[in-house]
């Protein structure tokens, strides 16, 4: 990618005491557990998944907070409290047997795009990000947050704060659509569904270490669908508004 080596150079560029600094010791917590997720955008039934983290730290350094909803990426800019890198997230295929009525199938999706972030104080950071679907519905879609972050270093940890999920009109018409031949065929009507916000809600995050190495690690998050996907009548019919998630993971550090 045309920014690694970017990245790069600029590591080289730096101070002394800089790469004195990046010279210490790593360390890396793990996390890994089950979580609960609405099985597609709109579902009213849950899928079972693995729930995962990584996250690294030099010295005695406290791990950087990371939001559990938040798609796996990492800075290529650092510049005070700002940041910029790319972002990279996955939704599962929906069929018509997931949502019980013919309706076109959305493939499993690969979702590239970046992120940015900010932190007002210490202790509250906003977050936007922004992913192109790669196969699968082909859309746009995004986020944004903020969030209230409170810890005791790395002993435990608790965060929360408000969401609000974007989608353009071919992400909105391939999960939330209803096209005149998915009309002909369900007896559903015909629905255009447009793009803009699809969801508003709220996500929290806590990590509690129980030893040195081990340690817990969940989430909570609440979305209520509004605009054209909760018009949907896919949605009305065999979704939900209220979309929930949530994991519980055990955690293993080591490296010091």
């Amino acid at each position: 990618m045309v920014l690694r080596p970017l990245a790069l150079a600029l590591v080289a560029l730096a101070t002394p005491a800089q790469a004195q600094e990046d010279e210490r010791p790593r360390r890396t917590r793990v996390a890994l557990g089950p979580q609960l997720v609405p099985s597609y955008p709109g579902a009213d039934g849950h899928s079972l998944r693995p729930l995962f983290d990584l996250s690294r730290a030099r010295g005695d350094d406290d791990f950087a907070f990371e939001a559990p909803d938040e798609s796996f990426g990492f800075p290529l800019l650092r510049a005070d409290r700002f940041q910029f890198g790319p972002s990279l997230g996955f939704e599962g295929e929906r069929s018509a047997k997931d949502v019980g009525v013919a309706v076109p199938k959305v493939g499993f999706t690969v979702e590239a795009g970046g992120f940015v972030q900010y932190l007002l104080t210490p202790a509250l950071r906003l977050r936007g990000e922004l992913r192109h679907g790669i196969g699968g519905h082909k859309g746009l879609v995004g986020t944004v947050g903020a969030d209230l972050v409170t810890r005791d270093r790395d002993r435990w940890l608790f965060s929360i704060g408000p969401r609000v999920t974007l989608a353009n009109d071919r992400y909105h018409r391939a999960y939330f659509g209803i096209t005149p031949a998915a009309a002909a065929a369900t007896g559903l009507p015909a629905f255009d569904a447009k793009g803009g916000v699809q969801a508003v809600g709220l996500t929290a995050g806590a990590l509690r270490q129980l030893t040195q190495r081990w340690g817990l690690y969940g989430y909570a998050k609440y979305d209520r669908l509004v605009g054209d996907s909760a018009r949907s009548p896919l949605v009305r019919r065999f979704g939900a508004r209220d979309q929930l998630s949530g994991g519980l993971a055990l955690s293993y550090t080591f490296g010091r």
